[in-house]
This record gives C-alpha cells, sequence and structure tokens, in this order.
C-alpha cells in the first residue's frame, strides 16, 4: 500500500486527453463530470460555440459512462431492459433510448451502439451497472463498465467531415447518421468512428484505447488547423444541446433511481421519448405502467420548446397562464447566436402545452446593476429542435 492512490486524495479521475487539454486550458476552468474533470471551457467561450457552429469544435467526450454488454442472450437482455426492440438494430449501426423502471418512469436515456464483432456499448449521463447487474439475472449476459478502457472525443460542426479527410478517415464519407465503423490510427491503433453528435450539426464521435488517445488528438488538431477546429468545453457543447432541443438527465428530469419524492420522476410520454417505445417486441421494465397511462391518457407533463419575448435567458424561470396560475418551469434556456431567439425547454402541465397554450408568460428575474428585476415576458410553445441543419443528414458531408 506504500504507493496507494486514495480516493480521498484525488477525487477527481483525469481523461487519457487530459495532458492535452490542461495544456490548452488557458483560463483552468474545471467542472466534474462522473468522477472526472473536464474542461468547462478554454478560453473564449463565445469563440468556441462559434467554431462549433461555423467550423469545427472537439470536445472531450471520455467521462461518459459506457458499458460492454455481451454474451449470447445480448439482445433478449437489452430488448427486455430498453424501450426500443434491439433485435432492429443491426450491427454497424446505433440508435438513441431510453430505460424505465417497474412503474414506468424514465432512469436515464443514451445511445446504444452495435459493434461489428457482436458486441453492444451502452452510453449514458448516469452510473447504473448495480441496476444493469441485477437485470440481468436470469440472462446469459457479461455487463462490464468500461469507461476508463475507452477514449472518446467529439468532432462537431460544418467542417467535421472536411477534418476527418484531412486526418486519414476520408472513407467515413459513407457513414450514414447513426452508423458507425472501425479505421486505422496510424501505424498499429484502431479508432471507431461513428456518425452522432449532442448538437444537432454534422458530427462524428471517435472512439479508441488511451495509449491512442494523444495521437488522435494530435492528428485532428494538426490537419484541422486550416478548418478552424479548436478544443471546446462544457459551456459550447450545452449551448449547442439546447439549440437541439435534447435532454439531459438530472438537467431536464430527474431519474427515478435519484428522485426523492414520486412526483419528480417523469415518464417516457411526459418527456416526448413515446415514439421509441415498442410495445410489440414482449415484456420490457415499465411496459404494464407505461400501457396503463397510454390507455388511461394520465399523462400529467410535457417537455417543450418555448419561443419568448426579449433577449434575457430564462433559466429555471417558471412559468405562469394569464400571469396568474403557474403551469410549469423551464429547465433549460439560452439567447441563441445562430437563430437569433430567446429559446428555452420547459416542462409545462398538460393542457398548457397544446390547446391552453395561447397565454404563457415566464416570470424572469433579471440582474442589472447588482439589483434584480422582475419582468413577465410572453411565451410561446414551438418545436423543441431549434435548430436541424441539412447538412446534419447529407451524405456523402460536405467538404467544408
Amino acid at each position: 500500500m506504500k504507493n496507494a492512490q486514495l480516493h480521498f486524495r484525488q477525487p477527481l479521475q483525469t481523461t487519457p486527453f487530459h495532458a492535452h487539454t490542461s495544456a490548452a486550458n488557458k483560463l483552468n476552468a474545471w467542472a466534474p463530470w462522473a468522477g472526472y474533470t473536464t474542461a468547462l471551457n478554454f478560453g473564449d467561450e463565445t469563440m468556441e460555440y462559434t467554431a462549433l457552429r461555423n467550423q469545427a469544435g472537439l470536445y472531450d467526450l471520455s467521462p461518459m459512462v459506457k458499458y460492454e454488454i455481451s454474451g449470447p442472450d445480448a439482445v433478449r437482455y437489452l430488448s427486455r431492459l430498453t424501450l426500443r426492440d434491439v433485435a432492429k438494430l443491426a450491427p454497424g449501426h446505433v440508435h438513441y433510448t431510453a430505460w424505465c423502471d417497474d412503474e414506468g418512469k424514465l432512469i436515464d436515456d443514451g445511445t446504444l451502439f452495435h459493434l461489428p464483432d457482436g458486441r453492444f456499448r451502452l452510453c449514458c449521463q448516469e452510473r447504473h451497472l448495480p441496476w444493469l447487474m441485477d437485470s440481468a439475472i436470469g440472462f446469459d449476459v457479461r455487463v462490464r463498465d468500461e469507461s476508463e478502457a475507452v477514449a472518446a472525443l467529439s468532432l462537431q460542426g460544418p467542417c467535421a467531415y472536411a477534418v476527418l479527410a484531412r486526418a486519414g478517415f476520408a472513407d467515413a464519407k459513407s457513414l450514414k447518421p447513426f452508423q458507425l465503423a472501425e479505421y486505422r490510427l496510424g501505424k498499429s491503433g484502431k479508432v471507431m468512428i461513428s456518425r452522432t453528435g449532442f448538437t444537432a450539426d454534422l458530427g462524428y464521435e471517435l472512439w479508441t484505447s488511451p495509449d491512442k488517445a494523444l495521437e488522435l488528438w494530435d492528428v485532428l488538431m494538426e490537419k484541422g488547423a486550416l478548418h478552424g477546429l479548436r478544443p471546446i468545453g462544457t459551456t459550447a457543447l450545452n449551448m449547442a444541446r439546447i439549440e437541439a432541443g435534447f435532454m439531459i438527465a438530472n438537467m431536464d428530469f430527474v431519474s427515478a433511481t435519484t428522485a426523492l419524492r414520486p412526483d419528480r420522476t417523469r415518464s417516457p410520454f411526459d418527456m416526448a421519448l413515446d415514439w421509441m417505445i415498442d410495445f410489440n417486441k414482449g415484456p420490457f421494465n415499465g411496459r404494464a405502467a407505461l400501457k396503463r397511462e397510454r390507455e388511461a391518457a394520465s399523462t400529467q407533463w410535457a417537455f417543450v420548446g418555448l419561443d419568448i419575448d426579449g433577449n434575457v435567458e430564462a433559466e429555471h424561470a417558471l412559468v405562469y397562464d394569464n400571469k396568474k396560475h403557474e403551469v410549469g418551469h423551464i429547465t433549460a434556456a439560452l439567447w441563441s447566436p445562430t437563430t437569433k431567439r430567446n429559446i428555452a425547454l420547459a416542462m409545462l402541465r398538460r393542457p398548457y402545452h397544446a390547446e391552453k397554450s395561447g397565454n404563457l408568460w415566464v416570470e424572469i428575474y433579471a440582474l442589472r446593476e447588482l439589483e434584480y428585476h422582475k419582468l413577465m415576458v410572453k411565451a410561446a410553445v414551438v418545436p423543441r429542435q431549434f435548430f436541424n441543419p441539412a447538412r446534419r443528414r447529407a451524405t456523402p458531408p460536405g467538404m467544408m
């Protein structure tokens, strides 16, 4: 135990890219994510966001929780676990999915990768290994936390493919959204590239072994310099995900495993994820409860997008009907530089998301010269995906 690393002396781990991200982090701005230290921003968060929407941004995705699932019953197990029919997920493809407890309340959402060798990789925001292991009872499967064994980068923006092509991955042009393939990295390494991301833009995620992480970073940054590639932090990525209308566990909804009060949990119907529920695939966690909710039309909440008058961000504001009756709250908000709109993601009580949405107001407390000023601002329900460019789906992608 002489050289043992005690957890309380280093409560946060560093990612395989930390040698480079720490050197680039001029402001020394860090935050915890899933037990790792991750960059909030490297210098000017506005320039990082601008690069993401006009050039390309490189984000260290390594802290994302990753589970390897394999074995003869892997497909049956994952179909029993999640809302979608995993038998329809072909090798070399990815799908977005979610999973619930027995009461039909969301535990988490994430992406499921069907790797070329038949294994699966489940990526998510929160850690769920004990629950995954308990759910595996009766199935011939192996579940392993591979978070530390996989180094990952997210390369996003209109120049993302151009950067890949210059870095030696020109064959990735054939990847359609939610497809993946493996490529050589240098003389002996491998990298898996998936056409996935969290920005609603043209983008890719790159997965390799930790010993090849710095080599991958170096080749991308060197070849991407001509296209304005720059490292980005969580602040810029969060701006992009709000414009995309994407949700995050324990920010837009509380996981059923951590909620302290039953009324704080949400179902897939509450979060507009009912499109992924496959009631015809057989038993799955929460099926009976979700079927009852559908048949009784008992869903109480709706996750929506809001357009808000003015330019004052409405982060964590309350939403009212006719300025009097509280009908919801905002979970994320942003003055969107790209769309030039004051936008928000919000939870609204039904039916104020639809037929009774005509008189919604947002209560904003704006800080002006050290004093808060109360504003009641008009809001309108709009499609949640505020930013959705055609380049996101174009195959082959554009060379910008």
